[in-house]
């Protein structure tokens, strides 16, 4: 069995925590916010995936060590997809090419 390396289980660890308090607290300062996790630590809280991603870059630049969230999301909802009615042009013109 291989073991987890350590750095990525202490960021799923920490990502797991903020996303139990931010659903259960309202008043979390991480409720509402995408959060960049490098390292076994919270490194951004922001509104912006771009802006989790520059900062996640600047002080982590190896993404195995990396890890983000919306911290108020449902992660344990399961959603399902029956049919997809509409393709944007790229996908049209890529299954045309097929």
């Amino acid at each position: 069995m291989v073991q987890r390396n350590t750095t990525a289980a202490a960021n799923e660890q920490l990502a797991r925590q903020i996303n139990q308090e931010a659903r259960q607290n309202p008043k979390s300062p991480y409720a509402g916010k995408l959060v960049g996790i490098a390292n076994g630590k919270v490194v951004v809280v922001a509104d912006s995936w771009k802006e989790v991603a520059e900062r996640l870059r600047q002080v982590e630049p190896d993404p195995k060590k990396c890890y983000c969230i919306e911290a108020s999301a449902d992660y344990d909802r399961v959603e399902e997809i029956w049919r997809l009615t509409n393709h944007s042009q790229a996908e049209k013109a890529w299954h045309a090419a097929s």
